[in-house]
């Protein structure tokens, strides 16, 4: 999901280490067209195809995009709520830059799935 892509860089431009052992994206490794292919194929499943479905996921501001962030729940809600406030604030602004930002000051972002078929 790219809002929690987005997340991990920002975090990761001030925690690099830890960071990398935390992010989603890096620790599953699997979640991506081609290995979840070829573990359909090990699998003994034929004409495998990967696909997407892909969702919008609109925020109404930066506040109802950074809020989910503060309740400590999940892998990075969690890392957040162990840093100190400082650093906190440090993420909050560098996401709050980064982000791509309407003139209504919505905040356009996908989340995406991927879909996997087979014939065994």
């Amino acid at each position: 999901m790219e809002l929690i892509r987005r997340f991990w860089d920002a975090a990761a431009e001030f925690d690099p280490s830890t960071v990398a052992e935390l992010d989603e994206g890096r620790k599953f490794t699997l979640c991506r067209p081609e290995p979840l292919s070829r573990l359909w194929t090990d699998a003994g499943f034929t004409a495998v195809s990967v696909g997407e479905i892909t969702v919008p996921t609109v925020f109404a501001d930066f506040d109802d995009y950074w809020q989910p962030f503060l309740g400590a729940q999940g892998p990075a809600p969690t890392y957040l709520a162990t840093l100190p406030e400082a650093h906190r604030d440090r993420i909050r602004e560098s996401l709050r830059g980064s982000l791509p930002t309407s003139p209504d000051g919505s905040i356009p972002l996908t989340a995406r799935a991927w879909v996997v078929s087979g014939i065994a």
